[in-house]
């Protein structure tokens, strides 16, 4: 494999003007999944102002903007998500703000977009450069099933890329930290609703009810119970129960006819992913009979693992690896899920966690979080492996295409 020529971050500096435009406008106008019609229209029209760039709205609200320099080469897909949070955002002292109420780029989507456009601009500018095919893909609804990477790939059009990069800003890491892994790099993600129905009364006279607080409440604890003591914990593996809605605050003195679970399950082998519903049913159904209560149960099955191919991932090691003031990691496969997966299953794909975590300024919040932000400076990481990506991939891999 024949040495990196490698383009560096000095040399990437003139597009941090567009980065910071880019992430701050999309920051200031956030919008939900399979929602995004102001975003979409924003790319279109700053991609249509590209000389060499092609412009299709293949499904829903994404957008794919196509370099086809008519050379000999390969097709490589780069893949940013443009979706936002149903969050209210807790910033007040920044200029961009969100102004759309309780909706905010809580997940660093802004940010992967503006790089994105950035790396779109570079190529443009660069066009002689490029051999085969660029396609920036900017995908719509990451955040919601069945996700909008799922219907972008039932399309067939992305069948044909012989390689498809994703990255994402990652707010547990700091900055200049990149994490890449072969293999599994995210896990399954699972969602699950319990709705318990029991007999509601007088708070003063509980012996002539069904309590379907309580009973929520143990189904909750039991539920933690086959994390700690019925998967190895070699295993990666969590049920995070994050709903619980019973009663009314205007009637304190009544136990409720009825109570709501929700959740998810993250889990990393297809036996785990069975174990866990197989229980959370028992536990659930068995809870209830105890008490004398019913219940319906609800699964919604969420995104796959998402598999790190191995050369395309050493290749994107290696840049990362002569890129400057970066340190590499391997982590294990996070709990988070991502539809990217659906991309993994297609082509040779890799998908990368870049750290833009700054405590010393206050940056330190997790993701989803209404105050979630990032170092900016993690922009031109981004983009600096984005570029360099389309840019080696031909000549890291010249003695085998």
């Amino acid at each position: 494999m024949a040495p990196l020529q490698l383009i560096s971050r000095a040399s990437l500096d003139e597009y941090e003007p567009e980065l910071l435009t880019y992430r701050r406008y999309l920051h200031t106008h956030p919008e939900l999944s399979f929602q995004e019609f102001k975003t979409s229209q924003y790319i279109v029209d700053k991609m249509s102002q590209l000389e060499h760039a092609e412009i299709l709205r293949p499904v829903g609200t994404s957008v794919l903007v196509k370099f086809v320099t008519g050379k000999p080469g390969p097709k490589i897909g780069l893949r940013a998500d443009i979706d936002a949070l149903a969050i209210t955002e807790k910033h007040d002292n920044i200029s961009f703000k969100s102004k759309n109420e309780g909706v905010m780029h809580a997940c660093g989507h802004d940010g992967h977009t503006a790089i994105l456009m950035a790396a779109c601009c570079y190529f443009d500018e660069h066009f002689a450069d490029l051999t085969g095919e660029v396609w920036a893909i900017f995908q719509h609804g990451e955040e919601v099933y069945p996700g909008g990477a799922k219907q972008l790939v039932d399309t067939g059009l992305f069948n044909e890329l012989d390689f498809i990069y994703g990255q994402h800003i990652w707010a547990s890491l700091p900055l200049g930290t990149i994490d890449i892994k072969e293999g599994f790099a995210s896990s399954y993600s699972d969602n699950y609703t319990i709705k318990i129905q029991g007999r509601g009364g007088n708070a003063s006279e509980p012996e002539l009810t069904i309590d379907p607080l309580m009973i929520g409440a143990f189904i909750v604890a039991k539920l933690q119970a086959v994390v700690a003591r019925q998967k190895s914990p070699l295993e990666a593996g969590v049920i995070s129960n994050t709903v619980f809605q019973a009663g009314d605050t205007f009637s304190i003195n009544m136990i409720p006819e009825d109570c709501l679970l929700a959740g998810t399950m993250r889990t990393t082998t297809d036996e785990m992913r069975t174990q866990f519903k197989k229980a959370l049913e028992k536990i659930a159904r068995g809870t209830c009979e105890e008490f004398g209560a019913t219940c319906e149960i609800e699964f919604e099955s969420g995104y796959d693992m998402i598999e790190n191919h191995p050369e395309t991932t050493g290749f994107i090691r290696a840049i990362a690896n002569e890129m400057e003031e970066t340190r590499v990691i391997k982590q294990k496969c996070m709990l988070s899920g991502e539809d990217f997966s659906a991309f993994s299953h297609i082509a040779p794909s890799t998908f990368v966690f870049i750290g833009a975590t700054n405590p010393e300024l206050g940056m330190d919040y997790p993701h989803h979080h209404p105050k979630f932000w990032i170092d900016e400076r993690v922009l031109l990481y981004g983009l600096q492996l984005a570029v360099n990506a389309v840019l080696q991939y031909p000549l890291y891999f010249k003695d085998s295409h």
